[in-house]
């Protein structure tokens, strides 16, 4: 019997949602120090997962989801920086785009893999991420459109 079971669908969402703002910040994490994946996997298990940032408790993730994602987003890093680059509307180069938009098009081009995820569910989640991190920008509509083409190679049949 898993933990979660006694978890309200709600409550399930938020904690995978809270996952997936981890991911892409132990992605960024990642590329900015060259730590290894086990290093910062390990840093976010067991130190940032329910701390206290700016006063308020971040919720606790999803601690499966996170590590699937980010296993996920290390395997699978060089097809999905491809995928990535053929989405990227104006033809930007991935090495010159902002490295937090670059974790989230890692980590959401990992979940695009897993097929019991809706690909829209997967947009939709990794937009509210962008949001949470450019909250004044224009990203997240950016985010939107490269994933939304990613997502329809990868999944075709879903759209």
């Amino acid at each position: 019997m898993s933990a979660h079971s006694n978890l309200s669908g709600n409550q399930r969402r938020k904690m995978r949602s809270a996952s997936r703002l981890y991911a892409v910040q132990a992605l960024f994490q990642m590329e900015h120090s060259g730590q290894t994946v086990e290093v910062v996997r390990r840093e976010f298990l067991d130190f940032r997962f329910g701390e206290t940032y700016e006063g308020q408790e971040m919720l606790d993730g999803d601690m499966d989801h996170f590590r699937t994602v980010m296993e996920d987003a290390v395997n699978y890093q060089a097809a999905i920086d491809q995928q990535t680059d053929r989405a990227l509307v104006a033809k930007w180069p991935l090495g010159r785009i902002d490295p937090t938009l670059r974790a989230i098009f890692r980590a959401a081009g990992a979940e695009l893999r897993d097929t019991t995820i809706p690909p829209k569910v997967v947009i939709t989640e990794y937009v509210d991420v962008a949001v949470a991190f450019f909250p004044e920008g224009k990203e997240s509509k950016f985010v939107n459109a490269v994933l939304d083409h990613m997502a329809r190679e990868e999944r075709p049949e879903a759209f």
